[in-house]
């Protein structure tokens, strides 16, 4: 039997309040975790295939991070953040090296959720080269989503085009603000204070019970810079 106009009406509403108390339950939850700030020392992180030095990089203090070895994955621990849902926040800089491989394109990112023994994580990271290059195509692919194991960026491009990267401006060797929020199998990326995310994730291929640390990523013939690391735990 068909709902009368009435009905229909009264459970669209119900449907529409039910959303908004839980967008506000988990908004007030996030906000009454205290922001944390962690000092990017080098007592402070473990280095997976990095090299690290502490200077001032455009009149911020940064930790610097290359890669000490050529490989796909290299990235600079932060000790004890043990990080599930919230929000991430960092100042980062990243420019191919001047000795850097053809191709290279500043890759500098964020990776969430790395597990204790490295052997799985997520990563959101950018192509700051990608960001006003004459090529749209080279353009589209300024952000990128992957995931470890089992997921790099060649796989998820060609089994579903788009969906994991997007467009952004971006300079190298330029700060850059970012914001990943992340809840259970969802995360957003924000960039220079926008309200609107650059980009989205609805399927974090890891799923959502997976915690861990956060890691400084860095690419192939990247010199990378990293300050103000803030976090918003929710659980």
């Amino acid at each position: 039997m068909s709902q009368s106009p009435s009905n229909a009406q009264n459970n669209i509403k119900m449907k529409y309040f039910a959303a908004t108390f839980l967008s506000l339950a988990i908004y007030n939850s996030v906000q009454a975790q205290d922001i944390k700030s962690y000092t990017l020392k080098e007592e402070k992180i473990i280095s997976i295939s990095t090299k690290n030095r502490i200077e001032t990089y455009n009149g911020k203090t940064a930790l610097v991070v290359e890669q000490s070895k050529l490989g796909e994955y290299a990235y600079t621990i932060i000790k004890d953040t043990d990080f599930h849902n919230g929000t991430i926040e960092i100042d980062l800089a990243g420019q191919p090296k001047a000795d850097a491989p053809q191709g290279s394109r500043g890759f500098v990112g964020i990776a969430f959720r790395l597990a204790k023994d490295t052997s799985k994580f997520e990563l959101i990271y950018l192509r700051p080269s990608n960001g006003r290059a004459d090529d749209q195509v080279r353009r589209n692919h300024s952000t990128q989503y992957v995931s470890y194991p089992g997921f790099p960026w060649e796989r998820l491009r060609k089994e579903s085009p788009e969906k994991y990267e997007s467009y952004a401006d971006l300079v190298p060797g330029e700060w850059t603000k970012v914001k990943i929020e992340v809840l259970d199998e969802k995360a957003r990326l924000y960039l220079n204070g926008s309200s609107q995310p650059t980009l989205i994730i609805n399927d974090l291929k890891q799923r959502k019970d997976l915690r861990g640390n956060i890691a400084l990523w860095v690419g192939p013939g990247t010199l990378a810079q990293f300050a103000n690391l803030r976090i918003q735990k929710l659980d």
